[in-house]
C-alpha cells in the first residue's frame, strides 16, 4: 500500500465523523464572526486526532490553526501547505456550502495527519471565519498567520471536479440618500424623496448594463426604503455588489453606479453619502498546483473533467468564474518558493 492509498483509507475512516460534523453545521448557520459553535466543533475534531489546536489566530475570536508533519516552523527547507476552512453562512443559511468547505478541509487534513510521521513537509488546517462580505482571510493574510505558509488551497462544492476555479473581483457600496420630509398627502411639494433617488438609481444602473464587459455583475437591494408610507422618506439607503473579471474593471463599475447614484441626487434634490464596505481581488490560480492536482485525482479515478483540463470552462468554452471569496486576496500577496514537477 502506498503512502496515497494509506491517506485515502484514512480519510475514508474519517469519512463518517465529517458528514455528520457538516450536517450539525449546516443545522446551526451563524453570521461572519459569530461562528462559535462551527469552530468548537472543528476544533474539537481535531483534538480528538491528536493535533493541537490553537484559537483565535490573528485576533479573530473564531479563527483556528493546527498542523502536522515537520514540527519546526523555522525550517524553511520544506514546503508548509494550508488548506482552509470556511464555515459562516448567509442570512439564509448555509445557501454557499461552508458546512461542506470545512469538513472537506478537515477530512483531508485528517488523512494527512495519520501519516504525518512521512510528510515531506508540513501541512496546516486554517479555519477562517467570515469569508460572507467579512474578508477573514485577509484580516489573517495581513496579522501574518500566513507568513510561513508556500501555497494554500481549499475545496468548495460544486456539480464536476475542477482543478481551478477562477473568481471574479468585487466591490461592496453602501449608498445612503438624505432627502426632507414632509406629508405625503398633506404637503408632498414641500419634501425631497430620499426613496426616489434610490429607484433611479436603480434605473440608471440597469440602463447602464449594456455597456459593460461580458462576466461583468451587479446586485443591489434597498435596505431602508423609507420609514412610513404617508411621510416622504427623509432617509433610504442600498446596497451593490459589483464584481468583474478583474480587480481594476470591477473599480471602474463601482465608480459607475456612484456616478448613476450622484445624478440621482441631484436630480431628486437630496443628498448622497457613499461607504466602501470592502471587496476582494480576482484569483490568481497556481496551474503548477492545478496541474499536479488533476493528475493526483486521475490517478486516482476520481477527476471527470479534471484530467482534461485544469481550467473551469462552461458549455460554450469559455471560462466560467465562481463569484467571489476572500481567498483570492491570498496570491496577490504571495509568490511560491515550490516549484511542482
Amino acid at each position: 500500500m502506498t503512502i496515497h492509498d494509506e491517506i485515502c483509507a484514512a480519510i475514508d475512516r474519517f469519512k463518517d465523523q465529517a458528514i455528520g460534523l457538516g450536517r450539525q453545521i449546516h443545522a446551526h448557520p451563524e453570521l461572519k464572526f459569530e461562528e462559535r459553535f462551527a469552530a468548537g466543533l472543528l476544533c474539537g475534531a481535531l483534538g480528538e486526532i491528536g493535533v493541537e489546536v490553537e484559537r483565535g489566530v490573528g485576533g479573530l475570536e473564531t479563527a483556528f490553526r493546527a498542523e502536522a508533519g515537520k514540527s519546526d516552523r523555522s525550517d524553511r527547507s520544506h514546503p508548509t501547505v494550508a488548506i482552509l476552512a470556511e464555515y459562516d453562512a448567509l442570512p439564509n443559511g448555509h445557501s454557499c456550502g461552508h458546512n461542506l468547505i470545512c469538513t472537506a478541509a478537515l477530512a483531508a487534513f485528517a488523512g494527512l495527519a495519520a501519516m504525518r510521521g512521512q510528510l515531506p513537509g508540513r501541512v496546516v488546517i486554517l479555519g477562517t471565519p467570515a469569508e460572507e462580505g467579512g474578508g477573514g482571510k485577509i484580516i489573517l493574510l495581513e496579522k501574518g498567520v500566513l507568513k510561513d505558509v508556500d501555497v494554500a488551497m481549499m475545496a468548495h462544492p460544486v456539480d464536476g471536479e475542477f482543478a481551478t476555479f477562477p473568481t471574479l473581483a468585487t466591490r461592496h457600496l453602501r449608498l445612503t440618500f438624505h432627502g426632507h420630509a414632509s406629508h405625503a398627502a398633506a404637503a408632498p411639494w414641500a419634501g425631497a424623496s430620499a426613496l426616489a433617488a434610490v429607484i433611479q438609481t436603480f434605473q440608471s444602473v440597469d440602463a447602464a448594463r449594456l455597456h459593460f464587459r461580458d462576466g461583468s455583475r451587479i446586485h443591489g437591494i434597498i435596505t431602508n426604503g423609507g420609514q412610513a408610507v404617508n411621510i416622504i422618506p427623509e432617509k433610504a439607503e442600498c446596497e451593490f455588489l459589483c464584481r468583474a473579471h478583474t480587480t481594476s474593471y470591477t473599480h471602474e463599475i463601482a465608480d459607475r453606479v456612484l456616478r448613476c447614484a450622484e445624478a440621482a441626487a441631484a436630480a431628486t434634490g437630496t443628498k448622497l453619502a457613499h461607504e466602501i464596505l470592502g471587496g476582494y481581488k480576482n484569483m490568481i490560480n497556481n496551474l503548477a498546483m492545478a496541474h499536479r492536482y488533476a493528475r493526483h485525482c486521475e490517478a486516482r479515478r476520481r477527476a471527470r473533467r479534471a484530467a482534461r483540463h485544469a481550467d473551469r470552462l462552461d458549455r460554450h468554452g469559455r471560462r466560467e468564474p465562481c463569484p467571489c471569496g476572500d481567498s483570492s486576496d491570498l496570491p496577490h500577496r504571495r509568490s511560491g518558493r515550490w516549484q511542482l514537477p
